[in-house]
C-alpha cells in the first residue's frame, strides 16, 4: 500500500476510534456529562472553523481566484447538505428509564413491555451505529485529501474530527448498553462504528490518484473546507448550545479557534528551525567537500613535484 495511503489511514483512524472514548464515557459513569460533550464539540467546532476559513479556503482562493475557489467551496457545501438530508447525524439522549420496580415486579405484563423497549432501545442504538458509519465516509476523505497536501492539514483535520466523534460513540453506546447490560457489547459497537472512516481512506485512494494536478488538488481542498464549515454551523455548533448553553460553546469555540493558531504558529516555528538545521549541515557538508577537495590538489601537486 501506498505510504500517502497508510498515512491517510493512520490519521483517520485517529478519529475513527475517538468514537470508543465516546463509549467509555458511557461504560465508566452511569450517565455521562452532556455538558462535557458539548464542550468538546464547541472545542472542535472552532478547530473545524479555523482549518475551513483559514487554511483549506484561503488556499484555494489564493490558488484558483476568487469565482473558481468559491465554486468549489460551496461544491462541498452542497454535497454534505445532501449527505445530511438523507442521512441525519444521530445525537446522543438518555434511554428509556429502567425502573427499579419494573425490575423486581413478578408481573409478566411489566417483564413483556421491558423487553420490548430493550428490544427497540437496541435497533435505535444498532440503527445509530448504521447511520454513523455511513456518517463518516466523508470524513474519512476529508482526512485523506487532507493529508495529501500536507501532514499538518491531515494531523489538524483528524484532531478536530476525533473531538466531533467522542459524541458519536456515546449516542451509539448509550442505548446498546442499556438494552444489552452488556460493557463489551456497547464498547464493540460503538467502536465499530468509527471504522468508516479509514474505509472512507481506502475508497478515495482508489478513485483520486496521489499525483493530482495542483490546481484540482487545491479545488478539492476547498471542497472540503466546505464540508468542514457545513458539518460545523449545521450540526457541531448547534449541539454544543444545546449541551453546554450559549455562552459556554461560544467560549469553546473561540478556545479551539486560539488553540489551532497557536498550533500552527508553533508548526511554522518548527519548520522554520528544522530548514535551519537542514541548510547548516548542507552548508558545512559542502564546505569539508571543498576542503577535501583542496587537500587533495595539494597532495597532487605534491607528487608532481
Amino acid at each position: 500500500m501506498d505510504s500517502q495511503v497508510l498515512l491517510g489511514v493512520a490519521l483517520s483512524s485517529v478519529g475513527g476510534f475517538s468514537t470508543s472514548i465516546g463509549a467509555l464515557f458511557v461504560i465508566l459513569s452511569k450517565a455521562p456529562s452532556l455538558k462535557v460533550l458539548g464542550l468538546l464539540q464547541g472545542f472542535a467546532a472552532g478547530l473545524m472553523l479555523s482549518i475551513s476559513f483559514f487554511d483549506l479556503t484561503h488556499n484555494a482562493l489564493n490558488s484558483l481566484g476568487f469565482l473558481r475557489g468559491n465554486l468549489w467551496f460551496f461544491a462541498g457545501v452542497i454535497f454534505f447538505a445532501v449527505v445530511a438530508k438523507f442521512i441525519p447525524e444521530p445525537t446522543p439522549s438518555p434511554p428509556i428509564s429502567n425502573d427499579k420496580s419494573t425490575k423486581k415486579s413478578g408481573n409478566e405484563g411489566n417483564k413483556g413491555i421491558m423487553k420490548r423497549r430493550r428490544r427497540q432501545v437496541l435497533l435505535s442504538g444498532v440503527i445509530t451505529a448504521i447511520g454513523i458509519s455511513l456518517h463518516n465516509f466523508p470524513e474519512g476523505m476529508a482526512v485523506y485529501l487532507g493529508s495529501m497536501k500536507g501532514v499538518r492539514v491531515g494531523l489538524n483535520l483528524a484532531l478536530a474530527i476525533a473531538l466531533h466523534n467522542i459524541p458519536e460513540g456515546v449516542a451509539v453506546a448509550l442505548p446498546v448498553y442499556f438494552a444489552t447490560e452488556s460493557k463489551w457489547e456497547a464498547f464493540k459497537l460503538a467502536s465499530l462504528s468509527g471504522f468508516a472512516e479509514p474505509l472512507g481512506v481506502i475508497i478515495v485512494a482508489c478513485l483520486f490518484p496521489t499525483s493530482l494536478n495542483p490546481e484540482i488538488l487545491e479545488g478539492i481542498l476547498g471542497s472540503v473546507g466546505g464540508v468542514m464549515a457545513f458539518l460545523t454551523l449545521h450540526e457541531m455548533i448547534p449541539l454544543a448550545f444545546e449541551y453546554a448553553g450559549q455562552k459556554q460553546s461560544v467560549k469553546a469555540v473561540f478556545c479551539g479557534m486560539a488553540f489551532m493558531s497557536a498550533r500552527v504558529s508553533l508548526w511554522a516555528v518548527f519548520l522554520l528551525l528544522q530548514s535551519g538545521r537542514c541548510l547548516q549541515r548542507r552548508n558545512s557538508k559542502i564546505s569539508s567537500n571543498i576542503n577535501v577537495e583542496q587537500l587533495n590538489m595539494k597532495q597532487v601537486g605534491t607528487i608532481h613535484l
